[in-house]
């Protein structure tokens, strides 16, 4: 007899097709004030999407780069429980700001106990996970959910960051040490990242799943490859699951290489989709 529960979300059968797809366009909506100071936010109703997929309600979702807050607003949108952990205090602050306002806005009396998920944003660094575990003694997690920082691509020079400087925004997320975009190279921030992933495994439930959105770029005339050798790297540890690509098609088209090289305008990025199993 064949098992009809669904063990792993709430979606119905046509609801888990289109999710399979993998590819998809999604054009985000114009960011508020407080979200343009961060130079590479997500859309939280596209994130929603991976954790009304990944998880039920009620479970623990993690994003080890929360910046602004995108995952946890999900997380609050869509009843489940979300941890957060940020490098930058101007970053976190505004996350925390996010969150209190949604909160501010539920009147659980009126709502029910159904939406009693809580959202945690920590100040912090991911690198210490194994700490700040322990310290605060959290559970373990049924999804991660992130976007990290794409190497030295924010720090490039180009038409986008003389915009966003004309503009008094971020270029790059800061010049601490400890920041993964501030890595001496190419390799040496593959390196830390993956580091970086392989404590969060052990927080990560046994069939858990793990989505990393990352994107190949162009660096003084070499495409980077770093969502494919991220993949590649991460597949030691967990099962690589495939991929969705996430397509956007109304980002300014820029006249790179006009008139003498093919230079591409990336306006995709790679979904990368992990899970943990029991070997």
């Amino acid at each position: 007899m064949v098992n009809s529960e669904n063990r792993l979300n709430e979606l119905s059968a046509q609801e888990w097709l289109r999710f399979t797809k993998t590819w998809f366009i999604h054009n985000p909506p114009r960011r508020k004030k407080n979200e343009v100071l961060h130079p590479a936010k997500y859309p939280e109703d596209m994130i929603e999407g991976f954790i009304r997929f990944f998880t039920k309600p009620g479970a623990n979702v993690f994003d080890p780069f929360l910046g602004t807050g995108s995952t946890l607003v999900a997380c609050h949108n869509s009843q489940r429980n979300g941890i957060g952990i940020e490098l930058q205090k101007k970053y976190a602050d505004i996350a925390k700001e996010r969150i209190q306002a949604l909160q501010n806005q539920m009147q659980l009396g009126e709502i029910g106990p159904e939406f009693k998920c809580k959202q945690l944003v920590i100040e912090g660094n991911s690198a210490k996970i194994n700490t700040i575990w322990e310290q605060l003694g959290l559970p373990e997690i049924d999804l991660v959910v992130t976007s990290p920082p794409y190497g030295p691509m924010l720090k490039k020079k180009g038409l986008v960051s003389k915009k966003r400087e004309e503009q008094g925004l971020d270029t790059q997320y800061s010049d601490d040490k400890d920041d993964l975009g501030n890595a001496e190279g190419y390799d040496d921030f593959l390196r830390r990242l993956v580091d970086l992933f392989l404590p969060i495994k052990d927080k990560l439930k046994v069939g858990g799943h793990c989505v990393v959105i990352l994107q190949n770029y162009m660096d003084k005339g070499e495409y980077k490859m770093l969502a494919w050798d991220f993949a590649r790297e991460m597949s030691n540890h967990l099962q690589l699951r495939g991929e969705k690509i996430w397509c956007q098609d109304n980002k300014t088209l820029y006249p790179y290489g006009y008139k003498y090289s093919f230079v591409p305008n990336v306006h995709h990025h790679y979904c990368l989709i992990f899970k943990k199993n029991g070997d």
